[in-house]
């Protein structure tokens, strides 16, 4: 820790050095005329010139922009204290970042995160990056690495109208670095050491090495090649709170003393591994032992990722670009569980015409889970494969009342039934119990083993066109109307495979699901141009749904070329994913099923809600420890009116609705940029799980003694949608303020809030949002000859977390990023930083892991790269 702070003052005291050194080498008015006006490439210039294409898709100013929209462009990036851009997006106003692992980071905006948003769409050129059965994308494993980014446009809040499917929280549009324009050859060595003062491991070393080619082979056709591997030790999850720790509390049996504890990043000691077991005239819940999550997972990362791509122009304005992606990963992934993902991998080929008034593109993106497994199945089934349940708990009961009887207390004799029902347990790090991981992680049975064995696909066709360039010059010509249509159309395809998805209606044939969409956008300015009307109306139709309208209208009042004001209203869809619509999944003796009728038809109708049977359950074993186990068959009598039937349903898509008004301007004489928001978002039928177990008994009579015994019930997880409807609200305000040409500052702090609920069911999504967020940074990048540096502050508020896994309040916490780089007179860049400088470990959600300081130095050599401006 002592080389740590050593560190962390010299980047801060060589940062405060170079700024403070470069107001005496570059004062205020250096780059001025003797009419007062700045010459130079200042904020003014900059953000007046700044053009962004997700907010409307198509070519328009960023002041002007009639929704939310933020770029970060390649400066940004360059400036940023961040190991890399996918970090950096951490630092845009309104975006929230989520860290499942060093391998896979989520992004959401306004509200309802989760550790696989598939409500927030992230694009590359436009191109959906999704993991086809995930119907998310999987962090930045596809997307393009540094050395090829040119920008990023994230739209916080729905971009449902123009995008369709699942942008109803918002959208980052990944642009990448065209080979006619950026030509040569890019090497990139960035080296990092993680786990800096961990307790539970030595200090980590980290890796990536990138390389990009482009060569403009003529004035009609380039290439370009991307390649990176990166290489490094994940962080660790081990909250070791305990989610059942009422589970005993009528018994007298809590904290340490609880035989049913089951610790948050702990697997195999959860409700399908815990029986109630009678003794000593007492009923108690005991849970089997479980393995931490080091144990049963590999934490080191492994990943590389490729592309290349073709760009042909055709004929002036014309180009056509054939791409192919491609990502193999090993690193640990979470959704309501934690994975080890290994040897997963996804591709992307695609093909896009690019003219002008118009654009089509089509892609195919594959997915295979490789030798994937599930930490908690795999925990499970390392205990069962030794010894079974029955032989477990018998064990446990008979140990148990053999140290009564030798007169031992309840905990110490709950102690010695444990030790002797485990005995011949696997031990962790022995070569008996790898072999029980390498033998389960290829069994795809969640029951009896652990793997993830998937195979999807997507493919997907769009096409817009701007009918005013083309066919409808003369309409805008005489009225002034802009008219934009497109259209979509998507299908999946997932091959069965016995376990994790089947086919219902054709066995043995792949699970087909589809989508067709499109939309029309009209556009005229009024008032002499000062005011821009906008009016979108999107339709799509998905199987297994009727037709849905979205429908968008924006309006933008410009009374200066300097300040804008904006207006929309939209609302948006969003369908079921694969998984949730059709997942057929057994794991720990409950079956995981689709909401969709194809896969859940009879089960709604007949089951019961889980957590009012564990309600009943709880009173039954409370009454038998205070009146006595002969009193048990009159209290399942008396307390069955706990028990709730299912009143859930099939799956319906989620919908929003959404108001926002802001504005974007430049103040004091252009060098401050002001964009400031309010939105105010109303979700129906929110897609969550609910538990429900169906009595095997028919004798009506019966339910409550068959709801109390958990071996005479078949039991489901479901997707359906909630019943309460929620309303939430947020506003942020970003500032940038260009002291020189070089030097900026940069500020914003984001606001949101949950505002009320038509009621409480339970399974509307957690908000999952902090309400407050900050962030502020400064930077300059030529400080002296080829000396820059950046500097980031970020904080953000105690939240609520809720989801399946684990919920419960994450702390509030604070972190500077760090970074001093130096471009070299020839063709090599440098840079040294660091994120999380004070090393102030921190978790960014409820489930994961404990994140730490990160160093690294990144070496970048361009010959002959073209750098931008």
């Amino acid at each position: 820790m002592k080389h740590i702070n050593y560190l962390s003052s010299t980047l801060i005291a060589i940062f405060c050095l170079v700024v403070g050194n470069s107001f005496a080498q570059s004062p205020r008015d250096s780059t001025r005329t003797s009419q007062g006006r700045d010459t130079s490439m200042t904020g003014k210039t900059f953000t007046l010139s700044e053009i962004v294409v997700s907010a409307s898709r198509m070519e328009e100013k960023l002041l002007q922009s009639p929704i939310s929209i933020e770029k970060m462009s390649s400066r940004d990036i360059r400036l940023s204290a961040q190991p890399s851009y996918f970090d950096a997006l951490e630092n845009i106003k309104g975006v929230q970042m989520i860290v499942p692992s060093l391998g896979f980071k989520v992004l959401n905006t306004r509200g309802f995160a989760n550790t696989t948003n598939v409500r927030f769409v992230q694009l590359v050129d436009g191109m959906d990056n999704q993991a086809p059965h995930i119907g998310a994308p999987i962090a930045s494993a596809m997307a393009p690495g540094d050395l090829d980014v040119e920008s990023v446009e994230v739209i916080p809040g729905t971009a449902s109208a123009l995008y369709g499917m699942n942008a109803i929280n918002g959208l980052a549009n990944i642009l990448t670095r065209n080979p006619f324009e950026h030509t040569g050859l890019s090497i990139q060595q960035k080296v990092g050491i993680n786990h800096v003062n961990d307790t539970q491991i030595s200090p980590q070393l980290y890796s990536e090495t990138a390389l990009r080619y482009a060569q403009k082979l003529s004035s009609k056709l380039a290439f370009k090649i991307n390649g990176s591997y990166t290489g490094g030790y994940d962080w660790i999850a081990d909250d070791r709170a305990d989610l059942f720790s009422n589970g005993n509390a009528s018994a007298g049996l809590t904290g340490s003393d609880n035989p049913a504890i089951d610790p948050v990043n702990s697997y195999g000691n959860e409700s399908a591994n815990r029986r109630t077991l009678s003794l000593n005239g007492k009923n108690i819940v005991v849970a089997r032992t479980g393995y931490a999550e080091k144990d049963v997972t590999d934490y080191h990362l492994r990943n590389w990722k490729g592309d290349i791509a073709l760009h042909w122009r055709p004929v002036k304005g014309h180009e056509v670009i054939y791409a192919y992606r491609i990502a193999y990963l090993n690193s640990i992934y979470q959704r309501s569980n934690r994975f080890r993902l290994e040897d997963y991998r996804l591709g992307q080929y695609s093909i896009q015409w690019r003219a002008p008034g118009w654009q089509i593109r089509t892609y195919l993106t594959s997915e295979n889970t490789g030798n994937s497994y599930n930490l908690r199945s795999m925990a499970e089934n390392i205990d069962r494969g030794y010894k079974t349940d029955n032989v477990w708990f018998s064990n446990f009961t008979q140990a148990f009342n053999q140290a009564i009887s030798q007169d031992k207390s309840t905990t110490d004799a709950l102690q010695v039934a444990r030790q002797a029902a485990d005995a011949g347990r696997p031990v962790p790090g022995t070569a008996a119990f790898q072999k029980q991981i390498d033998t389960l992680r290829i069994v795809n049975n969640w029951d009896i083993g652990a793997a993830l064995r998937v195979k999807a696909y997507l493919f997907h066709i769009e096409g817009q066109a701007n009918l005013s360039e083309n066919l409808l010059k003369g309409l805008k010509n005489t009225s002034g109307i802009d008219i934009n249509l497109g259209f979509d159309h998507r299908r999946y395809s997932i091959v069965p495979d016995g376990n994790y998805f089947i086919n219902p209606t054709e066995p043995g044939k792949n699970l087909v699901y589809g989508k067709t969409g499109g939309f029309v956008q009209a556009n005229r300015s009024f008032a002499q141009s000062k005011v821009k009307v906008g009016l979108t109306l999107r339709w799509d139709k998905s199987d297994y749904f009727t037709l849905k309208w979205n429908p968008r209208v924006t309006v933008v009042y410009s009374p200066s070329d300097m300040h804008h004001f904006r207006a929309s209203f939209q609302s948006g869809y969003r369908f079921p994913s694969i998984f949730e619509g059709f997942s057929n999944v057994n794991s720990g003796g409950v079956k995981r099923v689709g909401g969709l009728p194809v896969m859940s038809n009879g089960i709604f109708e007949n089951s019961y809600i889980r957590s009012s049977i564990d309600a009943f359950v709880s009173a039954v074993n409370a009454g038998v420890n205070k009146l006595g186990a002969s009193k048990r068959d009159s209290l399942i009598v008396a307390n069955a009116g706990l028990i709730t039937r299912n009143t859930y349903t099939y799956l319906k898509p989620e919908k929003i609705q959404s108001l926002e008004v802001g504005y974007k301007g430049l103040w004091l004489d252009g060098d401050l940029y002001v964009d400031a928001d309010f939105y105010y978002n109303y979700y129906q039928n929110f897609m969550a799980q609910i538990e429900a177990n169906i009595p095997k008994g028919s004798n009506p009579d019966s339910l409550a003694f068959y709801m109390y015994d958990r071996t005479k019930q078949d039991r489901y997880r479901l997707w359906t949608n909630s019943k309460t409807t929620v309303y939430n609200y947020g506003a942020s305000v970003g500032l940038r303020y260009m002291l020189t040409s070089d030097l900026s500052l940069r500020g914003n702090v984001s606001f949101a809030r949950l505002d009320h609920k038509t009621s409480n069911d339970g399974l509307e999504d957690g908000f999952n949002t902090p309400q407050w967020t900050l962030n502020m940074g400064i930077a300059h990048e030529h400080i002296w000859k080829g000396l820059g540096a950046g500097l980031t502050y970020k904080w953000q508020s105690r939240y609520y977390w809720q989801s399946f896994l684990v919920n419960g309040d994450v702390p509030s916490y604070s972190t500077i990023d760090a970074q001093i780089s130096y471009h070299f007179s020839g063709a090599l860049d440098s840079r040294i930083g660091a994120t999380n400088l004070f090393n102030h470990y921190y978790v960014s959600f409820l489930g994961g892991p404990q994140i730490g300081g990160f160093y690294y130095t990144t070496v970048t050599w361009n010959l002959p790269q073209k750098r931008d401006k």
